[in-house]
Order: structure tokens, then C-alpha cells, then sequence
């Protein structure tokens, strides 16, 4: 094997598809990328894979002979991103004779460095989706549901299901949901992807592979072009221009999160979302890991509301902002972080705040723009 190619090319997609390389691998091979170099199309597709998160990229070089060799992943990182920019040389053509095993030379224009490698038979292949249901998706649609729902997934290995986003995909629609039990974020978006058919997908994908997938979308450089999603038992497949991620999808059924959301209101308050973040950003200053609880009073004769905090042994806060309040006089608390993080993904100047009681579910949605309600459940506050 032996190509030319630009370092930013070789540097750019290594950092990509090497996040899908394990910390611990449970096997040797999985510590490396797989090189792969095509003669006959000039392209080397590089692809890592844990068993359970596969990406594959792909770039145009000049391929003098064609090959695959599986290379160390980190260290190929660390010396790819050094060099200067310009071409690079790789080739195995220096393995050698005495049988010690594997080496690539790379040979930038200003130095010569040599790396052990394995062939790339040991190289585990990426599951092949056979008889799949695809659907196409947009760019823009995936960007926008996932943003406005990876951070409510749970974190706890223990919750399985709850760690994932619960993805449903119609000809024309596409719904994302996350909960972690304490709080829901569903997102609705249109799907204007060109597709005839007509079929419906239903999956939940682990919350590490879309926040792999939302990253390479923000670096494509094909922001229009459709995404293939294609689902098969126990394996979903994003593909779009020359990448490619792979992923196990999470057994077990979801929860009806569409039961959990109330219908109707005895109390509304909109306000304005910065100033609501960032009046919650200075009061969570006094909140700490025992007490990270912000109380918020609702006071309809002056239309303003109150954010307080108290924390033991340091002090407390409080501000008073404008709001537009309908409904009765009422004082719920919440956990700060879950808040903050809520306000942070609701895309609106102005929010909305639905409530009934002080320990019922309180329902927040952005006025205009995206079609998205984020759920938070209050805390009860101790005298």
C-alpha cells in the first residue's frame, strides 16, 4: 500500500472517526483505525469501531497502490495533528523480512516517522444492515431534534433504555423524546427529505452515538444533502456523503412519554428565556451538591417573579424579574441544573411556563420557531 494525501484531509478525519476507538479496548485490534486505500478511486477510508459505535469516513488522495492496514489509533492521532500541513506519504513497503510484524512509514516533507501495525484481516467488520427499513432524513431536522434532546437522557448505565434518545420517523415528520425520569424533552420537526415511501421507523439510539453523530454534522461540509437512516434488528446505520456511523440500538420498550404531559393549565407565564437563564445562572451560585434547589415565586399582582436561593452555611439570593403571569399566585421549586439545562435548549427569545399545582409536572415550550415541550418535574420544599 503506499498514497499521498494532505495532512488537514488525514489529520481531520482521524480525529472524526477515532472517537468511536475505545478507552479499554477488550481486544488488542480495537485500538487501532482500519486504513483502507482504493487505487481504482483514490479514495482511504479510515474506520473505528467498540463493538457497538462504528464511524467510517472517507477523503480523496492520490492512491499509488492499493491496501489496508489496521494503525494505532491514538498514537496516529498525536502525530498526524503535529505536522506541519502539506502532503503526506504512508506505505507499508518497509515491512520487514524478519517477521517482527507490521510497520507503516509516514513521511512528511520535512521527516520520517514509522509505526507498528496489524494487518487489517484482525480489523472486526462494521455489521452490515441486510433487509433495512431507510428512510432519508434532513440535515437540519436531525441537527435541530437532537440538540433540543440529548441532554435529557439519563446517565445512569443502570436505566438502559433512558440512556438513549427515542427516535419515531414518518415520510414527512420527525419526533425526538429523552427523559431520565425526572424530566422529558420531545422535539417535533417537519422532515422535508425527497422519500416515496411511506413506512414508519420507530427506534431508541444510545445518547453517545448521536452526540458523535451531532458532532460530525456540524463539521460536514454536505449540510443538504439527505441522510440515509437505515434500521434493522438491533442496529441503526446514518449515511450521508462519504461518512458513516453505525450503532446498536437500546432494547426494551420506551416510555408512553406522551401520557405524562398534562393538557390543560390553570396558570401561564411567559418570559423573556435569556434573562431567565441568566438571573437563574447568578442565584445557582449559591447552589451545592446538598442543596441545589432554586425556588420560584410567582406574584400575578405585580406580573414579576421571584428566583431564591438558600444554601446552608454560605447565604442566600434573590431577584426579581418581569413576566407576563396569568393564573393564581404560586411558590415551586425545581433543581437548578435541570432548569438551566431546559432553558439552555429551548431556541426562543420568549418562553412559555405552563403550570397547575406545586408539585405537578410544569411544561415549558418556546413561543414561535421550533415545535418543542420540555417537562420538569418540581421539588418539594422542606421549611
Amino acid at each position: 500500500m503506499k498514497l499521498v494525501c494532505a495532512q488537514s484531509d488525514l489529520s481531520t478525519n482521524l480525529s472524526l472517526v477515532s472517537r468511536a476507538v475505545p478507552s479499554r479496548p477488550t481486544h488488542p485490534v480495537l485500538a487501532n483505525v482500519l486504513l483502507q486505500a482504493d487505487a481504482q478511486t483514490n479514495q482511504v477510508s479510515l474506520t473505528a469501531f467498540d463493538l457497538s459505535l462504528g464511524i467510517r469516513t472517507s477523503f480523496t488522495a492520490e492512491v499509488q497502490q492499493g491496501g489496508a492496514v489496521a494503525l494505532p489509533a491514538k498514537l496516529l492521532v498525536d502525530i498526524t495533528s503535529r505536522l506541519p500541513s502539506g502532503e503526506i506519504t504512508l506505505d507499508d513497503e518497509s515491512t520487514p523480512a524478519t517477521g517482527e510484524g507490521l510497520t507503516v512509514t509516514l513521511t512528511p516533507k520535512s521527516g520520517h516517522y514509522q509505526v507498528r501495525a496489524m494487518g487489517a484481516e484482525e480489523f472486526p467488520e462494521l455489521p452490515a444492515i441486510e433487509n433495512a427499513q431507510t428512510l432519508q432524513l434532513t440535515t437540519a431536522a436531525l441537527i435541530e431534534g437532537l440538540r433540543g434532546s440529548l441532554f435529557a437522557t439519563s446517565g445512569d448505565e443502570t436505566k438502559q433504555v433512558l440512556t438513549g434518545v427515542h427516535l419515531k420517523v414518518t415520510q414527512d415528520a420527525l419526533e425526538f423524546a429523552a427523559t431520565d425520569g425526572h424530566r422529558l424533552a420531545v422535539v417535533e420537526t417537519t422532515n422535508e427529505a425527497d422519500d416515496d415511501d411511506s413506512h414508519e421507523i420507530e427506534v431508541t439510539v444510545p445518547a453517545k452515538a448521536l452526540r458523535e453523530l451531532e458532532r460530525m454534522l456540524a463539521h460536514s461540509s454536505s449540510s443538504d444533502e439527505p441522510i440515509a437512516l437505515s434500521l434493522s434488528p438491533g442496529q441503526v446505520v446514518f449515511a450521508w456523503a462519504n461518512q458513516r456511523l453505525t450503532s446498536r440500538t437500546l432494547e426494551g420498550q420506551y416510555p408512553a412519554y406522551r401520557q405524562l404531559i398534562p393538557r390543560q393549565f390553570e396558570r401561564q407565564v411567559t418570559l423573556e428565556r435569556r434573562q431567565f437563564l441568566s438571573t437563574l445562572e447568578r442565584i445557582a451560585v449559591l447552589a451545592d451538591q446538598k442543596n441545589n434547589i432554586v425556588k420560584v415565586t410567582i406574584d400575578s399582582a405585580s406580573q414579576q417573579i421571584t428566583l431564591s436561593c438558600e444554601a446552608q452555611d454560605m447565604g442566600s439570593g434573590r431577584e426579581t424579574m418581569p413576566a407576563q403571569i396569568s393564573g393564581e399566585d404560586i411558590e415551586i421549586a425545581f433543581n437548578v441544573k435541570y432548569l438551566m439545562e431546559g432553558l439552555k435548549a429551548l431556541p426562543s427569545t420568549e418562553i412559555q411556563m405552563h403550570l397547575n399545582q406545586s408539585l405537578t409536572p410544569v411544561i415549558f415550550t418556546p413561543l414561535g420557531g421550533l415545535k418543542m415541550t420540555y417537562l420538569a418535574m418540581p421539588v418539594q420544599l422542606r421549611n
